[in-house]
């Protein structure tokens, strides 16, 4: 059975120029493509299972990076309360789209959401994409010693 949609968000999108959209319809997302990415392609989730996606998908926002021609171009999820906290992880772009500041938009223009716009405090996690996530205003925590995580193993 299929975790309940616990989060309510409004449908958005946004549109580049060249033809890209973000995307916050969860009907248009590929679940075997993105779990095939995060799965085979990830650092962070090689023992993720499709009922532990699934129940992730449907307790967060999705975004959806969509190329010119519709198809797929990469994803991220927001784990978020829509008011104070937020944070945003599993961002990939695909490999003949990356490069053109796809990462760098979404995690810009997704705090542009008018659910989110507000909220006051947003997260992430990287170990090879600081520059990207830099552009859209992140910076890495000057003392990393208050940040916490507990990792069920």
């Amino acid at each position: 059975m299929a975790a309940p949609n616990l989060i309510n968000i409004e449908k958005h999108s946004w549109k580049r120029d060249d033809g890209y959209e973000l995307s916050t319809d969860r009907h248009r997302i590929d679940f075997n493509l993105i779990y095939r990415c995060l799965t085979e392609d990830s650092y962070w989730f090689s023992d993720l299972t499709e009922a532990q996606l699934q129940q992730a998908l449907d307790a967060s926002l999705v975004i959806g990076v969509y190329g010119p021609d519709h198809s797929m171009a990469g994803f991220a999820r927001v784990v978020t309360d829509c008011a104070i906290f937020a944070y945003l992880r599993d961002v990939f772009i695909l490999p003949d789209h990356r490069s053109k500041g796809l990462a760098s938009w979404l995690s810009l223009q997704i705090r542009a959401h008018p659910q989110l716009k507000d909220v006051t405090t947003w997260m992430l996690r990287t170990q090879d994409a600081h520059n990207v996530y830099r552009k859209a205003g992140y910076e890495i925590t000057k003392e990393p010693d208050w940040l916490m995580i507990y990792k069920k193993l």
